[in-house]
């Protein structure tokens, strides 16, 4: 692997990462607030079986998610698609990934029972989370420019 292909992995890792605190979480603190989720914001209750944080495992994971939006949006920064995808791709994919394989794979019916709140939920602070992560790839490649 090429080290500027490294480097735009790392870029997309630490812009999902920084992300889930500042727009994901801010999302959720936003609802938590107004009183249409019951989910706190920054949650810091111990995960299994690791023992991590649930903020820095939900932190991680958005990384991860970070690393495959650079994937598919990294050539197109400077246009309408871009922030399209942005918001789409967040929205969709983790969400989906949550309500179909995490929620089963923890013992939970599939889409937490179809429950409507725990679905926008998701869509929410995802896509909040997405449009977050394009607005820190995008700065975070202007400053390593050079590098790419």
């Amino acid at each position: 692997m090429s080290q500027k292909r490294l480097l735009r992995f790392l870029i997309g890792f630490v812009a999902g990462f920084i992300s889930v605190l500042l727009f994901h979480q801010g999302v959720l603190a936003l609802l938590n607030s107004i009183g249409f989720t019951p989910f706190a914001p920054y949650p810091m209750n111990l995960t299994q079986p690791f023992g991590i944080p649930q903020l820095w495992s939900f932190a991680f994971w958005g990384g991860v998610w970070g690393v495959v939006f650079s994937i598919l949006a990294f050539q197109h920064q400077q246009n309408f698609r871009y922030w399209v995808t942005a918001l789409l791709f967040g929205a969709l994919a983790p969400t989906a990934v949550f309500l179909f394989v995490v929620l089963p794979l923890k013992g939970q019916p599939i889409a937490g029972g179809w429950q409507p709140e725990l679905i926008a939920t998701g869509l929410m602070v995802n896509s909040a989370w997405g449009v977050g992560t394009a607005i820190f790839l995008q700065w975070l490649s202007k400053r390593m420019g050079s590098a790419l």
